[in-house]
């Protein structure tokens, strides 16, 4: 029996893998007069004199929801909503397991951007943070964009998950081969969320100087070869991230993308890489094919064809690159700053602190995400920094601000 078999058999079982208990006891008539009436209406009151207490008194302060629309699901494509539910109930789980957050997932039927807005900000009272999941770009950006403001921390994993654990993954691999990170050219094979997210973050795209090493060079190819200012028929998202890559404005294929590259970065679909277009890359050269279930080259494949380290999405090989490296420890240490939202800085501050959870080689340059040191360090580097960029509720704030003059 194959995994797809077993999983398929271990969910209808259990009917899901996620369900609901209670923390107090309901056992006797004093424990329903403190959890419902009459007592519940003492922190009811409470809250509606001072709505921030909220956090405080309900499941808010530590609850996220994992919302999809299903249209971008990895692997499966656009499957809706219905049949998204199993992928966001093991997202839920990953956060309770290793981050101790209690999360629920949110399918909508809906892939009208404005509906996905209206309705994420409408369960806001309920969240804490808003983890968006498997929506298709370049639909996406403008959800995320739009929810920035609501007051509690939204991400989208498809894009700053992945690139939190790319960008770790990606400074360790140059440890490991002798490479500074401001002469690498990077390749990246997919346009979408991932590759759009991934090729701002290795370029430090809108943050800070002195806070980031950008590399030399990024060049993104899609189905129809590398993005370039002058190429016709992109949509806007792609002529934008046209604009901030491939600086010499090379033409051509993935193949001539790849020549005399440092980094190859797979974001998209099996089997596109060959040995050749892995052999013409530069000595020393990292290969991270994630498309899932099957990657751009296998393991074995680009090993042979002389690449120094290689990553891929799966679990059966080394350097697996998951996002459960990331999402835990930047939902936790968000949480637990009273954050209102997820920086550039806080992103960075993850992939840092992921970065230094090993001591690379080439067949490890990240931890496995089974290591449960992982979460608390990357959660201290994302509490800290926003912290540090006081993104954070104006009440916590004033705490902060009295407990450092103190």
């Amino acid at each position: 029996m194959d995994i797809y078999e077993q999983s398929a058999r271990m969910h209808l079982e259990k009917k899901g893998k996620l369900e609901v208990r209670p923390k107090v006891p309901l056992a006797t008539r004093q424990d329903l007069s403190l959890a419902y009436t009459p007592g519940v209406a003492e922190p009811s009151r409470r809250i509606a004199e001072d709505k921030p207490l909220v956090f405080d008194y309900t499941i808010k302060g530590n609850c996220v929801a994992v919302v999809s629309d299903g249209s971008a699901v990895l692997g499966l494509g656009n499957i809706g909503a219905d049949a998204a539910i199993p992928v966001m109930e093991g997202k839920a789980a990953l956060f309770k397991e290793f981050a101790g957050i209690d999360a629920f997932p949110i399918c909508i039927r809906s892939q009208d951007a404005e509906e996905i807005i209206s309705v994420v900000k409408n369960i806001e009272p309920v969240f804490g943070g808003i983890n968006l999941e498997d929506i298709a770009a370049p639909r996406c950006f403008e959800v995320e964009a739009a929810l920035q403001d609501i007051g509690i921390p939204v991400m989208h994993d498809d894009q700053h998950g992945t690139a939190i654990v790319v960008l770790a993954a990606v400074m360790n691999a140059a440890k490991v081969v002798g490479k500074r990170m401001d002469k690498l050219s990077v390749v990246i094979s997919g346009s979408g969320a991932a590759g759009t997210a991934v090729s701002k973050m290795l370029l430090c795209n809108g943050m800070r100087p002195n806070v980031c090493t950008p590399v030399r060079d990024v060049r993104v190819a899609d189905t129809g070869g590398i993005l370039h200012s002058g190429r016709e028929g992109l949509n806007p998202a792609k002529e934008a991230l046209a604009q901030i890559t491939n600086r010499h404005g090379k033409e051509g294929t993935l193949a001539d993308a790849m020549r005399g590259a440092d980094v190859f970065i797979g974001l998209s679909a099996a089997n596109i890489v060959s040995k050749e277009m892995v052999a013409s890359m530069a000595p020393g050269a990292m290969v991270f094919a994630m498309a899932n279930p099957t990657p751009e080259i296998s393991y074995e494949d680009a090993k042979a064809a002389g690449a120094a380290v290689v990553g891929t999405g799966r679990s059966d090989f080394p350097n697996q690159i998951n996002n459960v490296l990331a999402f835990p420890g930047v939902f936790r240490g968000a949480l637990d700053a009273k954050a209102t939202r997820i920086t550039d800085g806080m992103k960075l501050a993850a992939a840092y602190a992921l970065a230094g959870c090993v001591t690379p080689t080439a067949e490890a340059v990240l931890p496995s995400p089974l290591d449960r040191s992982v979460v608390p360090k990357v959660a201290d580097a994302v509490r800290l920094k926003a912290i540090g960029e006081g993104v954070v509720r104006k009440q916590w704030k004033g705490r902060i601000n009295n407990f450092i003059r103190r």
